[in-house]
C-alpha cells in the first residue's frame, strides 16, 4: 500500500501487475526469486524489492506534494521514526495479528507490546495533524498502513483506547481520496493480459 501511496503521490505511471501470492507467477519470481510484494521493476532492469525504497525513489524523482522532508535533521527524524515502525514494530504486529504462524496459542501479548510504539506516535500528533508536520508525509504514509492493520485486528480494542490524536490521523488517513484511489482492486495479472496503468484515479 505505501509503495502505492509514493507512486501515486509522485505522478509516476508504471504497468500494475497485480498477483495472488498463492498462485505467484514466474515473472514474478525472475523478477525477485523472494517472491513477495511490492517488486518495482525499472526501466534500466533495475529491481526495487522493498517497499520504503519504492517510496524513496518515486519521491525523489518527483515529489509535487513535498512529502520529502525538506531538511536533514527532519529527515533523519522520519527515517528513524519508520525504522521503529519497520522493525519492531511491525514484529509485533505479525504477531499480534497472525499468532498460528508464529506457534503462539493467541496474540494478545504482542499487542501490548505494540502499545508503547502507538503511544509514542499518538503524543506527536497531539496539536499537529501529522506526523511531517502540517502537512501529510513520508513518515505518515510509511507508518499509517501498518498503524491501519494494527486497528483493524480488533476495533472495538482500538477505539477504546485514549489516542484522540492517533485515532484522529488514521480516521483522516482512511478516509482521504489518495487511501480510497490505492485500495481500488485491480483484477488479477495473467501473462497475457494488456498492461493496466497506474496511476489509479
Amino acid at each position: 500500500m505505501r509503495a502505492r501511496l509514493a507512486l501515486l503521490a509522485s505522478g509516476t505511471v508504471c504497468e500494475l501487475r497485480e498477483v495472488v501470492l498463492a498462485r505467484k507467477p514466474q515473472a514474478l519470481l525472475q523478477a525477485s526469486p523472494k517472491g513477495t510484494v511490492p517488486v518495482l521493476v525499472l526501466a534500466d532492469g533495475k529491481v526495487l524489492e522493498q517497499s520504503l525504497d519504492i517510496m524513496l525513489w518515486a519521491l525523489r524523482r518527483h515529489d509535487p506534494q513535498q512529502w520529502l522532508p525538506t531538511s536533514t535533521a527532519d529527515m533523519k527524524q522520519s527515517m528513524t521514526l519508520i525504522a521503529q515502525n519497520d522493525g519492531d514494530f511491525k514484529a509485533k504486529l505479525d504477531r499480534y495479528k497472525y499468532p498460528s504462524r508464529y506457534a503462539l496459542p493467541a496474540g494478545l501479548a504482542h499487542r501490548d507490546m505494540g502499545v508503547p510504539f502507538l503511544h509514542q506516535l499518538s503524543n506527536r500528533l497531539e496539536g499537529k495533524p501529522f506526523l511531517h508536520g502540517q502537512v501529510f508525509g513520508l513518515a505518515d504514509a510509511a507508518i499509517a498502513p501498518f498503524v491501519r492493520q494494527f486497528a483493524h485486528t480488533d476495533i472495538p480494542w482500538f477505539t477504546s483506547q485514549a489516542w484522540p490524536g492517533l485515532q484522529r490521523w488514521l480516521t483522516a488517513f482512511e478516509t482521504s481520496e489518495t487511501y480510497q484511489s490505492v485500495m481500488k482492486k485491480a483484477p488479477e495479472w495473467a501473462e497475457d493480459q494488456a498492461p493496466l496503468r497506474y496511476l489509479i484515479r
